[in-house]
């Protein structure tokens, strides 16, 4: 398991849990160091992650709330598309984050919920303020859904795959 799946994991976990997660239960099934689960617990905070650290254990913000990310490749013009069927089908994006070559992991948090955040990004990449994290990895790159269920999040990896949004494994 890399380190992105074990994050993922984390989240996983947490968010699937009623009662709150230790550090010392997340790395005994990790098979990591507990300090390994404290780095990986403080980098998801910085990354937007809700996670509540508790005297009992690590619980999400929003218990109900399920996470997944998508790895997806398409052009700057199907960025709106892809915003849309997100949200449409009723998740949030929370980030996208590309994996550069030099500097690692560069993401931006985005929390768009609905079509008028869609489509005040697209205008904001549009009118030339910036340009997509994705331009500097060849298209790829991947945004972290939030949505209230899995069924809602297989539904929209289901439509990603049906427009041939998610990136092909290597």
């Amino acid at each position: 398991m890399n380190t992105e799946e074990r994050r993922n994991e984390i989240l996983r976990l947490i968010t699937e849990s009623a009662a709150p997660v230790s550090g010392s239960a997340l790395a005994k099934k990790l098979g990591v160091s507990r300090q390994i689960i404290v780095g990986d617990i403080a980098l998801l905070k910085a990354s937007g992650q809700e996670i509540i650290s508790t005297s009992r254990g690590y619980i999400m913000s929003d218990p109900n709330a399920c996470i997944r990310v998508f790895k997806l490749y398409h052009t700057d013009e199907q960025t709106e598309d892809e915003l849309n069927t997100i949200v449409d089908l009723g998740g949030t994006v929370v980030d996208v984050f590309v994996w550069h070559r030099v500097y690692g992991k560069i993401e931006a948090k985005l929390n768009i919920s609905s079509r008028l955040g869609v489509r005040q990004c697209v205008e904001g990449l549009r009118s030339g303020k910036s340009v997509a994290l994705m331009n500097i990895t060849s298209g790829y790159h991947y945004h972290t859904v939030k949505a209230n269920s899995e069924e809602t999040l297989d539904l929209i990896g289901k439509a990603l795959e049906d427009k041939n949004y998610i990136a092909p494994e290597i």
